[in-house]
């Protein structure tokens, strides 16, 4: 049962200037670097499929928040397997650590398309090359559903632009996540912590399409839906849950090892 493990050191730009440790969306990111490094090892990384016609896409990230995330120069240790790989989805559940303490755990899916024409393509070559283990890290995988939600709290648009587009000339999934963030309210966010992340990717936007972002509360407490949508349909919607933030946590709770390298 192999598991692949990558271990990154939190820099300036992945931290939370509010709470000065990782941002969610810097894990989430480093969730993904882990995936495509995984994936290189056996030639399946996003260049290897482009050769082929092929491309990488993430259907759904599901992630719970289960303790602090490292402090500006700490270490954050991503560990991930393919916990299931059917006949075209891709299971790669994950921990994240730090200090040898799980902080965050969470599965996402994967699907690999034909480039031209947009159409799923069969797992058979990752089955082949790569081990699955049986270990999930949230217990049955199962598709994401919206709760129910009221009247709009926040709304933004914005146009992507060069700094959103990614290895595939679409809009990179952090993007997505960004949005949802600029409309979640700010002094609800100072006083709380993310507790869990559910994220479904819908569709491809593009280089100067206009996104609108809308975050409803919704009938669960602390819970938060975040539709983005271009033209009226939605192209991702991501739901947030929120937990109240420690009293008089410190911003650093252990030592920091800054040493000089020579």
């Amino acid at each position: 049962m192999h598991k692949y493990t990558k271990t990154y050191t939190v820099i300036l730009d992945d931290m939370d200037v509010r709470k000065h440790r990782l941002r969610p969306i810097s894990a989430v990111m480093y969730l993904q670097d882990t995936f495509a490094r995984y994936c290189a090892t056996q030639r399946m990384a996003a260049y290897d499929l482009l050769q082929k016609g092929q491309i990488w896409v993430i259907s759904e990230i599901h992630m719970d928040f289960v303790d602090n995330l490292p402090f500006w120069s700490e270490d954050l240790k991503v560990e991930l397997w393919f916990s299931e790989i059917s006949k075209l989805k891709v299971y790669a559940d994950f921990n994240l650590y730090y200090n040898d303490k799980l902080v965050a755990k969470g599965n996402s899916l994967w699907i690999i398309l034909n480039a031209t024409t947009k159409r799923p393509v069969k797992a058979d070559e990752m089955a082949a090359k790569f081990e699955v283990c049986a270990d999930q890290a949230l217990g049955p995988h199962t598709k994401m559903v919206l709760p129910e939600f009221t009247a709009p709290y926040t709304q933004i648009t914005h146009t992507n632009n060069l700094s959103d587009i990614d290895f595939n000339k679409h809009v990179n999934n952090k993007s997505y996540i960004n949005l949802a963030e600029m409309t979640a309210p700010t002094e609800f966010m100072q006083n709380h912590t993310l507790k869990s992340l559910h994220v479904r990717f819908n569709r491809e936007t593009f280089l100067g399409d206009t996104l609108q972002c809308t975050t409803y509360k919704t009938a669960e407490p602390k819970t938060y839906a975040h539709i983005i949508e271009k033209n009226g349909t939605s192209v991702c919607d991501i739901v947030t849950v929120w937990r109240e933030q420690k009293e008089n946590v410190r911003i650093v709770d252990y030592d920091l090892p800054i040493k000089s390298e020579r």
